[in-house]
């Protein structure tokens, strides 16, 4: 079996192994117990090694992973009821940023966030999860709507970043996102912002000031991809790798710096390996912040976002 991941290949070998032999077990009925446990004993001792220290260029990989849960998949398991809402009313309406009205545990609220496609087919219609200015420009009208009838906002954020095509720049991707940024810092209602894959650029930053920012436990966030800055410092898009290590882009990193205020853990393996345990951990992250920013008025949650932005970063 081939391995999506080169560091994680050992283990999905493993895995296959276990596989063949269960079957083989089921086919004959030979007992072949003994040989099956102690595989599985390995592959979870290797699992716990490989996962638990994981590089930056590792967690990365593991953020783009193409089976990793998208938006969708998580207003489906973390909503028991939602409506889709479409287009800005101005242009169109951009299939890379989903928003709509949804119930947590009884609670109505607007969820809004990025969405890649599962296949080459649906990532054409998503546009790999790069919006226009319109997606933003919804967004923004879906939490201006929240703002009105008091719904509190949840997004979620998974983009290599903005579109940054001809159209796009036309018809106004630089203001869209500036707009988003403004008129988020001053939102009346609560927002949570939880990075749960790639959080590139200005084109995450547009969903992401919030209340409560978190990022799942292998999610990433950064102002430029690890290609592009290494492009731009040693003209050589093949060294990602060393530019990974040194931006900071963890969730872990971004934790220590006071960026974030929350890391949500990820089944070993990742996101996907049980897309309902990692759902389940969202929910129950979003009920628990929800239980604590309801309390507060809508100028005491302005003004607590303004001065989250105010003592992000350091002067040395």
């Amino acid at each position: 079996m081939t391995s999506r991941n080169e560091f994680d290949g050992p283990v999905l070998q493993l895995e296959e192994k276990i596989k063949e032999l269960k079957a083989l077990v089921e086919e004959t009925g030979v007992d072949l117990s003994g040989e099956i446990e102690l595989l599985s004993k390995k592959a979870a001792s290797m699992k716990d090694d490989i996962y638990k220290h994981l590089q930056p260029s590792q967690k990365l990989k593991l953020a783009r992973h193409p089976e990793r849960p998208t938006t969708i998949d998580y207003i489906e398991r973390i909503t028991s009821e939602f409506i889709e809402l479409h287009g800005d009313k101005l242009y169109a309406d951009d299939r890379a940023i989903v928003g709509g009205l949804g119930i947590i545990d009884g609670t109505p609220v607007t969820i809004i966030g990025h969405q890649k496609g599962k296949d080459t087919k649906d990532n054409i219609m998503r546009n790999f999860g790069m919006p226009h200015p319109e997606g933003y420009r919804k967004a923004l009208r879906l939490m201006k709507q929240a703002e009105k009838f008091k719904r509190p906002i949840v997004t979620l954020i998974n983009t290599p970043g903005a579109f940054c095509g001809l159209g796009a720049e036309e018809r106004g991707q630089g203001e869209a996102i500036a707009r988003n940024l403004l008129e988020m810092s001053r939102l009346r209602t609560p927002v949570i912002a939880i990075v749960i894959g790639e959080g590139g650029s200005g084109g995450a930053l547009a969903l992401g000031v919030g209340n409560r920012i978190a990022m799942l436990e292998h999610s990433v966030y950064s102002v430029i991809s690890p290609e592009g800055l290494s492009s731009i410092l040693w003209k050589d898009a093949s060294k990602a790798s060393e530019a990974a290590s040194m931006m900071k882009l963890t969730a872990q990193d971004l934790m220590g710096l006071g960026i974030i205020d929350d890391i949500i853990e990820e089944p070993l393996g990742g996101a996907h390996k049980d897309v309902d345990l990692t759902a389940a951990s969202i929910k129950s992250y979003i009920t628990a912040c929800l239980e604590k920013l309801s309390a507060m008025s809508g100028e005491e949650l302005a003004e607590e976002r303004y001065e989250k932005i105010r003592k992000m970063g350091k002067w040395m």
